[in-house]
């Protein structure tokens, strides 16, 4: 009876789901501010160790998390990755508190199209709920969001709030934590497989990040629909391009290079679907530490040695500024890449209060700071010190001349702040 099955299946799991509610911080509209959001998340072990999306907890200073029988409790972030929007939670429990309900993780790489699954969440912060669908794809590439993994995409209903939610299958087990839904023209949800969430999980709870190296190569496949492009032969990856400064460069890898092994195991990208995994392997990689790739350039193999380095933040530093009005954030390759192509280290304005001082002055959002008064701006701390200075020095002084870079061209602007807009 396939009614039984599907019982079955859910109450093995249904238990361990938690509906999450998280206070973020966020310098989005030009001041320190909160916001909440809601989302969904799977207890994976009988001490509280929880997974959601990276998406959901990102930022959080306050995170309460509901299970399934109505407890409650505050959770911690220990880790979280943006890359793959993952995050990893632990539950402040009791130390005389039993051990909690929890699901098991399997194995995702046996799913195939037509598979029966099951979303479990919190669909637009209603508690809890399931529902049901099959497997539409089991290996989904998705440009914008599969820079180290696949997606699995399933028609089981996936609404705002089930984020972070278990895709589970008819064992009861969790295939996947699903993250993206599009519900324009019909129910389309993509989840994270539980196979790419078991290699990472041990650096979330061993480092609270997951410590990707860099390379600076941008690969293609051999057979590149997207671009109309296809190269001879089925064997290895072809590098499309190399960031200037990178590991690459310093190898002297070329654009057109093939690569065919990575420390003698062959590496291959026939198809589009593969580049993830072959990112993955090289951004696993040993930082600092030499490793060999073969490669095939103008007919010849040869081999050769690459450091990759570590790749750092994907996300630059932010910092408010109450009596200018603005908030601004430290440029970064990953997050900004217009920006760091103008201005590889620095800051920019964030977010602009309206009405406010920067806003009146005609400073403008994304902004690159080059100069504020006589201090040359380029970190978060150099901000940090010129308003710390602007302050004491208030009594004395209200305008500053503010250097800009604004879409590649230098501007100069009087930042008044003479009026206190918190007050009025």
């Amino acid at each position: 009876d396939f009614r039984q099955v599907i019982r079955e299946a859910r109450k093995d799991v249904f238990p361990a789901v938690v509906f999450i509610k998280c206070v973020s911080e966020t310098h989005e509209r030009g001041e320190r501010g909160q916001r909440e959001a809601v989302g969904s998340g799977v207890i994976i072990s009988p001490d509280g160790y929880v997974l959601t999306n990276w998406h959901v907890a990102e930022k959080a200073v306050e995170i309460r998390c509901q299970l399934s029988d109505g407890q409650h409790f505050n959770a911690r972030l220990l880790g979280g990755d943006k890359d793959v929007d993952l995050a990893l939670l632990k539950l402040e429990l009791p130390d005389d508190d039993p051990p909690l309900p929890f699901a098991e993780l399997g194995d995702s790489d046996v799913l195939q199209e037509g598979d029966f699954v099951m979303a479990m969440g919190a669909p637009w912060g209603m508690s809890r709920s399931v529902s049901i669908g099959i497997i539409a794809c089991s290996n989904r590439y998705l440009p914008e969001h599969s820079r180290y993994s696949l997606w699995l995409q399933t028609d089981a209903s996936i609404s705002p709030g089930n984020s972070g939610g278990p895709l589970i299958n008819t064992d009861g087990e969790v295939v996947g934590i699903t993250t993206l839904s599009i519900l324009f023209g019909g129910n389309i949800g993509f989840a994270v497989p539980s196979n790419t969430i078991r290699t990472l999980l041990p650096q979330l709870k061993e480092h609270g990040e997951v410590r990707w190296s860099w390379t600076g190569l941008e690969l293609q496949p051999i057979r590149d629909f997207q671009r109309d492009t296809y190269f001879e032969g089925t064997e290895g990856v072809v590098v499309a391009d190399i960031e200037p400064n990178s590991p690459a460069e310093a190898a002297g890898i070329m654009p057109k290079d093939r690569l065919l092994t990575l420390n003698g195991k062959p590496i291959n990208a026939l198809y589009e679907e593969k580049l993830p995994e072959v990112r993955r392997t090289l951004a696993l990689l040993a930082k600092d530490t030499p490793s060999e790739l073969s490669i095939r350039r103008d007919g010849e193999v040869f081999n050769i040695e690459i450091v990759p380095r570590a790749k750092g933040d994907v996300e630059g530093e932010e910092l408010d500024c109450p009596r200018w009005d603005f908030t601004v954030k430290a440029i970064n390759r990953y997050a900004d890449p217009e920006l760091h192509f103008y201005r590889e280290e620095g800051v920019y304005i964030y977010g602009l209060k309206r009405p406010g001082n920067a806003a009146s002055s005609g400073l403008q959002r994304r902004d690159i700071i080059l100069q504020i008064g006589d201090r040359v701006i380029n970190s978060i701390r150099d901000i940090e010190k010129a308003y710390d200075e602007a302050m004491e020095e208030i009594d004395e002084r209200t305008r500053l001349l503010v250097h800009v870079l604004r879409s590649g061209r230098p501007r100069q602007f009087v930042l008044s702040f003479a009026r206190d807009y918190s007050r009025d």
